[in-house]
């Protein structure tokens, strides 16, 4: 069973982290990760790439990553390449490469498993017109549908997204081979790092834009 705060964290990593519903804990690597998730959801909302773009940029100015061969590929990167080039890193860090080929299959391993675990928490965000399933004519066959969305999965799902406070750990030691323990306030990154301000009302209507474009 998770704890309060593990629950929290996985609240917070499965966010969308807009300014309407801004992290309520310090952010850390795994909120980095979290953000460029949603950056690549975005690939055809230009004006909400844009932001997590900003809230990417001044996450990882706080954390020290815009100078590591990481930071370096997300600044170049467009909004829905960002999880598919992850484990090509150890190829573009210049660091050593006896074992680049390895780091690269953990590393693909890892992302993909941090994907799944984020699509299936944040599913009931694609729904369109319904429920999964409400269409089925078969009363029977709809309802063993429902019975596994919404009671065997969400049961289960807590326990399962635990990983990813277990991935984001060794998904830091492979993409930045550095302490990835650090963390920042949300006040820290607005005051300090460019963080878009979630009072702002300016900030608000470009990430809502985003819905329009």
């Amino acid at each position: 069973m998770a704890s309060r705060f593990e629950q929290a964290r996985i609240g917070q990593l499965l966010s969308d982290y807009a300014p309407q519903s801004p992290p309520q804990l310090p952010l850390d690597f795994g909120d980095y990760l979290s953000l460029l998730w949603r950056f690549d959801q975005c690939a055809a909302l230009p004006a909400r790439a844009h932001y997590y773009r900003a809230c990417i940029l001044a996450l990882g100015n706080a954390l020290e990553i815009n100078a590591t061969p990481l930071g370096r590929l997300v600044a170049r990167v467009s909004p829905g390449e960002t999880y598919d080039q992850l484990p090509n890193l150890p190829y573009r860090s210049g660091g050593r490469l006896v074992d680049a080929r390895d780091r690269k299959a953990a590393t693909g391993q890892l992302i993909a498993l941090r994907r799944d675990v984020l699509r299936i928490g944040t599913y009931q965000e694609n729904w369109n017109g319904g429920f999964p399933g409400h269409g089925l004519q078969d009363t029977e066959l709809r309802e063993r549908v429902f019975a596994v969305l919404f009671t065997a999965l969400q049961g289960q799902y807590a326990n399962f997204a635990r990983l990813l406070l277990v991935t984001d750990i060794v998904l830091g030691n492979l993409l930045l081979a550095t302490d990835v323990s650090k963390e920042a306030e949300l006040f820290d990154l607005v005051m300090n790092h460019d963080y878009p301000d979630p009072a702002s009302r300016a900030v608000r209507r470009q990430y809502l834009s985003g819905e329009r474009e």
